[in-house]
């Protein structure tokens, strides 16, 4: 079920809601947090497909900010609000309300979500291209226990990526770092079976990759030794590389969704390692809302950048 409303206002909105709702039988105590999109209309329909994907799994009210640019002189002094409700099917397992912002409404948006956030309900703010340098200090961003960006979306994804390790605050995350988890896992997974020091590692990747560099941040922070970047055409992350005295422990990627691991002195074994969905990393963040220490980790480097010896 839709339902447009033009020049409307946030209790209008939430009347259409209740309304909505009554007429489908569906009620909303069944959602679990408040997620706010913050995009523009190119971006718009990806991000709430992949929000509504994410909802089978995490029922929530799905807010989108789409703020509209100025065409004329008219335009930036008309301020309007207008929105689209949508329950039921049209909204996966929650409730999605599409907000189009008009002149002065585009720079206090979060007066306009503040009372449509479902009450005592966790708030998770994502931009899925173009998020602001410290997103703890948007206004939108100021509402949410969690900060989604991505990393991927970025002209200069390497120098936003220093810039988001300076302005750091718990609660910030970014898909480029919740692409990496298999990876991750298939590491640790992998030094438990071969349980020697590691004393060298490489990430191999397609260039200014952020998620390779995350990684490589990480394992630097991780075994404390240097990681060298190794450039490859990709796409994304292509292999690690892991030596030990007893020979390399090797993940390679080149393409496709599997992965060959090997490990000193075993024969090699093919593992699935594909590349996931926009709407598979929204759900994976959307399981936890506390800190991602081991993000913060990553993002500064700062255990291996504290032990001089190995620098």
């Amino acid at each position: 079920m839709k339902i447009d409303l033009t020049d409307t206002t946030a209790s209008k909105i939430n009347k259409a809601l209740v309304e909505g709702r009554r007429a489908i039988g569906t009620p909303a105590v069944g959602m679990v947090l408040t997620m706010v999109i913050v995009t523009d209309e190119e971006n718009a329909y990806d991000a709430i497909k992949a929000s509504e994907e994410a909802s089978h799994e995490h029922p929530s009210r799905t807010l989108v900010v789409i703020k509209r640019h100025a065409r004329s002189p008219r335009d930036r002094t008309t301020s309007r609000l207008d929105a689209e409700v949508r329950v039921g099917a049209d909204a996966g397992t929650g409730e999605t309300v599409v907000l189009r912002t008009y002149g002065e409404v585009s720079e206090h948006a979060d007066s306009v979500v503040l009372p449509l956030l479902l009450p005592d309900a966790p708030v998770v703010v994502w931009w899925p291209a173009d998020g602001p340098e410290v997103p703890a200090k948007d206004p939108l961003g100021a509402l949410a226990q969690r900060r989604i960006t991505d990393l991927y979306t970025v002209e200069r994804p390497l120098e936003a990526l220093d810039a988001r390790a300076h302005a750091y605050t718990p609660g910030d995350t970014d898909l480029a770092w919740t692409r990496l988890t298999p990876w991750r896992s298939m590491l640790a997974a992998a030094l438990d079976q071969a349980r020697v020091p590691v004393t060298s590692a490489a990430v191999e990747s397609e260039a200014d990759n952020p998620a390779a560099e995350l990684l490589a941040r990480w394992l630097e922070a991780r075994l404390k030794v240097k990681v060298d970047r190794v450039d490859t055409e990709g796409p994304v992350v292509t292999a690690v590389r892991l030596g030990t005295a007893g020979g390399e422990i090797v993940i390679d990627r080149p393409e496709g969704p599997l992965a060959t691991l090997t490990l000193p002195k075993q024969p090699p074994r093919t593992l699935a390692l594909k590349v996931r969905t926009t709407s598979e990393l929204i759900a994976e963040e959307l399981r936890r809302l506390d800190a991602d220490e081991m993000y913060a980790v990553a993002l500064r480097g700062e255990a291996f950048k504290e032990t001089p010896a190995h620098a």
